[in-house]
């Protein structure tokens, strides 16, 4: 586990470690007072808070808050100086064996699959496969997209379907299917096949008018790139993605293989009960399909964040990061992310919710710090907020800090 402290903590981690003896020279000074100044922002995280929230929740520990929201198992993963800070899992993966939650749990990543998939289109574009701004339909193969005349002066583009301003409507989210049944394709999935539990994918308006959320639109994208690649969208995934970063406890693989779903955990209600199958599964792999864990999201927002400083190269350049971090002028959309301004802070995130799971991921743009929560609850989302709220007080964060105020000193 790696632990922080920075100038501006110092003379407080000082005065708490007065008095050890292994405080003696001050190299194992700083390294005994960043551990205990970590274990004491991690209690401040799961215990009863000074402030207790707009919801209310602040005067519960993480504890009692599980059990008041009815979430069964929590994980998360704290980013801090470009480095997981601490991971930990709360609670039991599944209520019907009470398997304990750890930080190898691998929950559904849910919504959150979409900007982990969009990084692989952008290496797709780093390669020349395709261009970022160009017709999708010249990258299809498989399938044409139909403009419906909404396209005769823009086309929808990697750019647009990856930021949710590519005109097309879909008017669902992805339910998901019970293990055992038998699933749609791609195709048939943007078709409204008979063996789809959506309906068909249409051009709703002209690309670039307004922002409207499709993961339909998403789905397009992940037929576009196994068609530029000539392979199954899950090998491009671990082969460009995953395996470059580190992301051993992740797969998009749905079903989810039964040698991982030994550490997977159940989907559950909001009462915290379980419903039946353990899970979904979802062949709309890039739009929801991501089996992982905290710690294998954080490398991922690590891996953006030190790209975009340039310190990174693994995956992609300067450059075509910065494509992610960059809204696209309409919407609150990057490719792939939510950037948005917090207090005085510029921050990336994504949220999740499938069936029975509900996650969230949020990282600074430049100050390299962040969180991953990933929950097996219907009720998680309210639960992931709250850490996040803790989170930022507890570390400081400048999305809770008071601007600087203009004047002249003296």
């Amino acid at each position: 586990m790696t632990f922080w402290t920075s100038g501006r903590l110092w003379p407080k981690l000082m005065t708490r470690c007065v008095g050890l003896s292994i405080c003696i020279a001050a190299t194992a000074v700083g390294s005994a007072c960043g551990q205990a100044q970590s274990v004491d922002l991690q209690a401040q995280v799961e215990g009863v808070q000074s402030q207790v929230g707009e919801q209310g929740y602040g005067d519960l520990t993480l504890d009692q808050l599980m059990q008041d929201l009815g979430v069964p198992g929590m994980s998360i993963a704290v980013i801090q100086d470009f480095e997981i800070l601490w991971a930990k899992g709360y609670g039991v993966a599944d209520v019907e064996t009470g398997r304990a939650v750890d930080v190898e749990t691998m929950f559904q990543a849910a919504s959150i699959s979409k900007p982990v998939a969009a990084m692989a289109m952008m290496r797709a574009v780093q390669d020349g496969m395709f261009t970022l701004d160009g017709d999708i339909n010249d990258v299809l193969e498989s399938w044409t997209l139909d403009g419906g005349g909404f396209t005769d002066h823009r086309p929808v583009t990697a750019r647009s379907l990856t930021s949710h301003t590519s005109g097309l409507g879909d008017g669902f989210g992805f339910p998901g299917y019970d293990p055992g049944t038998q699933v749609p394709t791609s195709v048939q999935i943007l078709e409204g096949h008979d063996l789809s539990n959506v309906g068909s994918l249409f051009m709703e308006r002209e690309p670039l008018t307004f922002y409207e959320y499709s993961g339909g639109g998403v789905t397009v994208m992940e037929l576009a790139l196994s068609d530029a690649r000539g392979r199954p969208f899950e090998e491009i995934m671990a082969s460009d993605v995953l395996t470059p970063i580190g992301m051993t406890n992740s797969s998009y693989e749905q079903p989810i293989d039964p040698a991982r779903d030994v550490n997977a955990a159940r989907a559950h209600d909001e009462n915290g009960s379980s419903m039946g199958p353990k899970w979904h599964v979802y062949p709309e792999r890039a739009a929801a399909g991501l089996w992982t864990t905290p710690s294998d999201l954080a490398r991922f927002a690590i891996e953006v964040q030190n790209t975009y400083r340039g310190t990174s190269t693994r995956v992609l350049d300067q450059a075509h990061v910065s494509e992610m971090l960059s809204p696209v002028g309409v919407g609150p959309f990057a490719v792939g992310f939510i950037v948005s301004k917090r207090g005085e802070g510029w921050y990336f995130e994504h949220g999740g919710s499938n069936w029975g799971f509900r996650a969230n991921l949020i990282a600074h743009k430049v100050k390299g710090y962040g969180v991953a929560v990933m929950t097996n609850g219907d009720q998680g989302s309210a639960l992931a907020a709250e850490i996040l709220r803790r989170v930022e007080l507890a570390y400081e964060w400048d999305s809770v800090a008071d601007g600087v105020r203009r004047g002249y000193g003296g």
